[in-house]
């Protein structure tokens, strides 16, 4: 029981490294679907917590908080939407691990919703912002386009589109459940591994995170809008005019600014609250976490050399597997 309780610590603290995109190891496979990849993460962490864990309620719900609070302290430019997904992914996981056997189809039903949840997360916020007028250009869009090449009847581009995108997230769930099940199975049977490790300075890039992540913002609100506009202008017929423009310009900014200066940082600042009262309860736990985190990078950074003997997929898969092997099994030099 000891054992697992200090793999279950450092399963907390690669957790919340993953979260805090300080560590930096997913960034290798500079991939459009890094969220995807991300969440599959955290949905691997969640399920090896629950599975090296007697309680596995009271483990996954412990370790949650210890992920949010260091997430607090190293990216408090993380929108509250991100804390929602964290523990929506954490909660379930405990729901689910704590009433059904340990099967493949709890696995698959874990990383199908949770992947969804995200995806229906990111479509509320999309029509909270911009409204009915961002799907209506899409559709105007999609008729100009089935216009042009004939086709025999016209179907909804937008959904088309939110068909094509949810079944993209419910497939990629489905698939990180069998690939959770794989891992799993390849973690736990590895013996434990010693390596001589000295801790490297870790630094934080919080000013220049924050920074590109406001320009990323305006960029991509600059962008929708943008295409929305052209849409009604060029297409739209005479559903268009300067007053819609306006209307559609001013209301996604302002909606935006709400968003970003009131609604989220109210949000995040009740959040923060709450896991204030919570750091002093686990103080210990956060500061051994973090002082986890110089040895990971270490450590992810040796086993993505180690592995680059193998190509594509097989590489992917054992690099993810002996990182959190080597991770859980190592021995700090003071231990």
């Amino acid at each position: 029981m000891k054992n697992n309780k200090s793999i279950i610590d450092k399963l907390t603290a690669l957790w919340a490294l993953n979260e805090s995109g300080l560590g930096g190891f997913l960034h290798v496979f500079n991939s459009p679907f890094t969220g995807l990849i991300v969440g599959g993460i955290a949905v691997l962490l969640i399920s090896l917590i629950a599975f090296y864990a007697e309680n596995k309620w009271k483990s996954i719900l412990k370790a949650l908080v210890i992920v949010l609070i260091i997430k607090m302290a190293v990216s408090p430019y993380s929108p509250f939407t991100a804390y929602i997904s964290v523990s929506f992914q954490a909660v379930f996981g405990a729901f689910l691990f704590s009433n059904f056997s340990w099967k493949g189809i709890t696995l698959i039903v874990l990383g199908m919703i949770t992947f969804l949840q995200s995806a229906l997360q990111k479509l509320l916020k999309l029509t909270i912002i911009y409204g009915t007028d961002f799907w209506e250009a899409i559709n105007i869009y999609g008729t100009w386009i089935q216009e042009k090449i004939n086709f025999i009847t016209q179907t909804s581009a937008t959904s088309v589109l939110i068909t094509i995108y949810l079944l993209v997230y419910g497939i990629g769930g489905l698939l990180a459940g069998i690939f959770i099940k794989s891992m799993i199975g390849i973690i736990s049977e590895k013996e434990e591994t010693s390596f001589s490790l000295v801790a490297s300075v870790f630094t934080s890039e919080e000013k220049k995170t924050k920074k590109g992540l406001k320009s990323k913002v305006i960029w991509i609100w600059l962008i929708t809008v943008a295409i929305i506009v052209l849409a009604f202008t060029f297409f739209g017929g005479t559903l268009f005019g300067w007053q819609k423009a306006i209307y559609i310009i001013a209301r996604s900014f302002l909606f935006l600014m709400l968003w970003y200066l009131v609604l989220g940082p109210f949000a995040l600042k009740l959040i923060r609250k709450y896991l204030a009262k919570k750091e002093s309860k686990y103080q210990d736990d956060i500061a051994n976490a973090m002082d986890l985190f110089p040895y990971f990078r270490q450590i992810i950074s040796f086993t993505w050399k180690e592995t680059k003997y193998l190509k594509g997929y097989t590489r992917f898969k054992y690099f993810i597997a002996n990182s959190i092997s080597n991770c859980i099994h190592f021995k700090i030099p003071s231990e």
